[in-house]
C-alpha cells in the first residue's frame, strides 16, 4: 500500500509524461487500432447515451476525431484507455480502424487519477460518478480529503460536499446520476437526516418540479418543526411531543408543503392543541397563499 500512495504523490507532470509508439518514431500523437484498444474497467464515467453517442459517430465520419484518446500501454502492441471511452465507442460505430491517440505512462492508481482529473476537466462525469470516484480513490490508496484535495486541485470541502452524496438513499442517487434532480436539490436533501423525508421530498421535487430554494425551505420548515418537537437537552421535565414525531404528522406537513408550495411547520403540546405555520417569503408571495386560502371557502 505504501508504493501505491508514493505513485499518487508524484505530480502531475509525471502522470502525463509521453511514451510514444515505437512504431511512430517520435510522433507525438500516435495512430493506434481500434481493436487493440480496450476500456478502462475503472473507468469513472459509468453511463453513456446511446442517441448521443450516435450522434457523435456521425461527426467522425464527416469531420474525424477532433481530441485524441489518452491511452496506455499494456503489452507490447495493446493499450488500454485513460479518457476518451466515449469517442473510442463512437469510432467503433462509425466503423474507423484506428483513432489518433496519446500514449501515457500510468499504473493503476495514476490511471484511475488521470481518468477522473480528464473526466472533471472535460465535465463528462455526473456527481454520483465523481463522488463514487473520490470514494474509491480514498479507500484504496488510504488517502485523506485533504490529501485528495491537493491531488485533483479541488478544494477540500467539495470532495466532502460530492462524498456526503452517497448518503442519500439509492433512488435520489439514481436521479442525480440520470440529472432529474441537481446538485442543488441534492444539497438541500441532505440537510435533512430522515431518509423517508428525503425520499418524499425527492418525489415532488420530481412530480411538481420544485426548484432548488424551494427544496432548502422545506428542509429548514422540517428543521424547525423536528427541534420544536423535541425536549432541550438536559431538560428531562419536558416529554418528546408524540405529535410532531409521528410519521403521519411529517406526511400531512409534506402535503401541506406541496400543496402551497411554501414551507409549512407545526407546533402540539402533550393535550394536542398547536397551531400550522405557512411561512412567505414576500409580499408578493404572501398575496399568493391568501388567495389560494381564499379558494378553498
Amino acid at each position: 500500500m505504501a508504493i501505491q500512495r508514493k505513485a499518487l504523490g508524484r505530480g502531475l507532470d509525471s502522470l502525463i509524461s509521453m511514451d510514444d509508439t515505437p512504431a511512430r518514431g517520435t510522433s507525438a500523437i500516435n495512430d493506434v487500432p481500434l481493436d487493440k484498444i480496450t476500456p478502462n474497467p475503472d473507468q469513472p464515467r459509468t453511463t453513456f447515451d446511446e442517441e448521443a453517442l450516435a450522434e457523435l459517430a456521425a461527426s467522425i465520419r464527416e469531420l474525424g476525431i477532433i481530441q485524441p484518446l489518452s491511452l496506455r500501454k499494456t503489452g507490447a502492441d495493446t493499450y488500454q484507455i485513460i479518457a476518451g471511452e466515449r469517442r473510442f465507442r463512437a469510432a467503433r460505430l462509425a466503423g474507423l480502424e484506428s483513432v489518433p491517440a496519446y500514449v501515457r505512462t500510468a499504473n493503476e492508481a495514476e490511471l484511475t487519477e488521470m481518468a477522473l482529473i480528464e473526466n472533471i476537466q472535460r465535465e463528462d462525469l455526473n456527481a454520483i460518478e465523481i463522488a463514487l470516484t473520490f470514494r474509491k480513490l480514498i479507500d484504496q490508496y488510504e488517502l485523506t480529503q485533504e490529501r485528495l484535495s491537493e491531488r485533483i486541485g479541488k478544494k477540500r470541502a467539495t470532495i466532502a460536499n460530492f462524498l456526503r452524496l452517497l448518503k442519500l438513499p439509492s433512488e435520489v442517487q439514481l436521479g442525480l446520476r440520470d440529472k432529474r434532480v441537481d446538485m442543488g436539490h441534492a444539497k438541500a436533501l441532505l440537510g435533512i437526516d430522515d431518509p423517508r423525508v428525503q425520499l418524499k421530498i425527492y418525489k415532488e421535487i420530481i412530480r411538481d418540479g420544485l426548484s432548488v430554494r424551494k427544496v432548502e425551505e422545506l428542509a429548514k420548515a422540517w428543521q424547525q418543526s423536528r427541534a420544536e418537537g423535541e425536549p432541550a437537552a438536559g431538560d428531562s421535565a419536558k416529554a418528546p411531543n408524540p405529535y410532531a414525531s409521528s410519521h403521519d404528522f411529517d406526511l400531512l406537513k409534506n402535503h401541506l408543503s406541496a400543496a402551497f408550495h411554501t414551507p409549512v411547520s407545526f407546533s402540539c403540546d402533550r393535550q394536542g392543541k398547536g397551531k400550522i405555520t405557512f411561512q412567505f417569503s414576500s409580499e408578493e408571495d404572501l398575496t399568493r397563499l391568501i388567495t389560494l386560502f381564499d379558494t378553498l371557502r
